[in-house]
């Protein structure tokens, strides 16, 4: 995936600070009018990003997160208090340090098997989206994992074939827990923009691979590709490290 004018690429020093003005001033513009601003959080390495980096920014760049809905791109099912649990460890770490009143959440149901959590959840995100049919997120941040995978979007897994479903159930998940659920690359595809993150050496291949390969199978991360949204990914040194394309030193 060579990227163009609807791919920019991101390198710096230290990405967290960057990632949170990227994300204050796109909360900012998304509220000026009065209206909300829609976001999706992914889990791992970005739980600590945003927790440490994103509250100063939003002092500095101001946006009520009263006005805001966070949504969440997978969720492992295990209980909130979990370690696996990303609404659980947005929920202890982050939100707390939001200014109030906080953000509205969309979380999954806890307790409930994959399918039934699946549609639960699908049927939260349509009632947050009234007349959408797929959710249109203002933005989405996204990691990518060593095998090239998004969300719980695994290489070569039929629910890369989903076209329907907004949130699918996944019970073999390779990747520890195995029961899950994930927006479909529908709903990735339908944000305004897609920002993913990649931080550490033990990303550099995949990332080399999904922006400057041409597979015929892509990886699910390379599949992102918001035909009318924006796409960028943020990376520091080390995941740049074997890049040849051309690459910015700021966030777009």
């Amino acid at each position: 995936m060579a990227p163009g004018a609807a791919c920019r690429v991101s390198v710096l020093p230290e990405p967290g600070p960057g990632l949170a003005r990227f994300v204050a001033e796109r909360a900012a513009a998304a509220v000026a009018g009065g209206g909300r601003f829609t976001l999706g959080l992914s889990g791992g390495s970005l739980v600590e990003l945003l927790t440490r980096h994103l509250p100063p920014a939003i002092e500095s760049c101001p946006s009520a997160p009263a006005r805001w809905l966070l949504a969440f791109c997978d969720e492992r099912l295990v209980p909130p208090e979990h370690p696996d649990s990303t609404a659980g460890a947005y929920q202890a770490r982050l939100l707390p340090r939001l200014p109030g009143p906080g953000p509205r959440v969309l979380a999954p149901s806890p307790g409930l098997a994959p399918a039934a959590a699946a549609a639960d959840y699908a049927a939260k995100l349509r009632q947050a989206f009234p007349g959408e049919a797929v959710p249109g997120f203002d933005l989405l941040l996204l990691g990518v994992g060593p095998d090239g995978h998004t969300c719980s979007l695994f290489p070569g897994h039929p629910l890369l074939q989903e076209q329907e479903a907004v949130v699918a159930a996944i019970t073999d998940s390779p990747k520890p827990p195995p029961e899950r659920i994930t927006f479909t690359l529908p709903v990735l595809n339908a944000a305004k923009a897609v920002a993913f993150v990649a931080t550490g050496e033990g990303k550099a291949a995949v990332v080399k691979r999904i922006l400057e390969g041409d597979e015929e199978n892509p990886l699910p991360a390379a599949r992102v590709r918001p035909p009318s949204g924006q796409l960028c990914w943020i990376l520091d040194e080390a995941a740049a490290k074997e890049l040849t394309i051309p690459v910015e030193n700021s966030i777009p």
